[in-house]
């Protein structure tokens, strides 16, 4: 039986989707300033309910492979103003994504989402490395888990296919005994 995720971070408050989340999520998803940065194109409402509605079927699967949690503020868990996901692949190994909503960008709040999933997947599910590949323009994604202490290993060519043209990620990545010194 899998539990409701709840993790509680400095900042944001993760918890699981629920279908009462739709148009926050499309006001983050249906933006072309957030999806810019996404390896996805804007979503309209119907993709992004179809979205919801996927991650809440993934998050029933035993063993949960996904780990796509809503990020709110503390003051109001029911506005969603972004989003933070691990997904698992590999040994071991699980792949870190995030957006938040732009009219909430500079405060920190991906950082504190992206700092607390990580801890969550090596403290609660056992990972030994989490991995995020970024669009070699995002520097302030880049920024953001360096400074948490990813280390950047290189560039996957044309990884990635959104808004009309292939796209390079820039890999960078973190292992367990770096997160814990950290």
């Amino acid at each position: 039986m899998t539990y409701p995720i709840r993790i509680v971070g400095s900042q944001v408050v993760l918890r699981e989707f629920t279908l009462e989340d739709i148009d926050d999520v499309l006001g983050i998803v249906g933006d072309d300033k957030v999806t810019a940065w996404l390896s996805f194109d804007s979503r309209d409402r119907a993709q992004a309910a179809a979205m919801i509605k996927g991650t809440l079927e993934r998050a029933q699967q035993e063993p949960r492979t996904e780990f796509y949690l809503a990020v709110t503020k503390p003051a109001d868990e029911t506005r969603v103003i972004g989003f933070a996901r691990i997904g698992l692949a590999g040994v071991k190994a699980g792949k870190l994504g995030y957006a938040i909503a732009a009219t909430e960008w500079g405060h920190g709040y991906a950082t504190d989402a992206a700092r607390a999933l990580t801890s969550y997947a090596f403290a609660e599910l056992g990972l030994h490395r989490i991995s995020a590949a970024i669009g070699p323009d995002n520097t302030a994604s880049i920024t953001l888990v360096e400074k948490l202490g990813f280390t950047k290993e290189g560039v996957l060519r044309d990884h990635v296919y959104t808004n009309g043209a292939w796209r390079d990620s820039v890999l960078c990545s973190v292992l367990a005994h770096e997160w814990n010194a950290h």
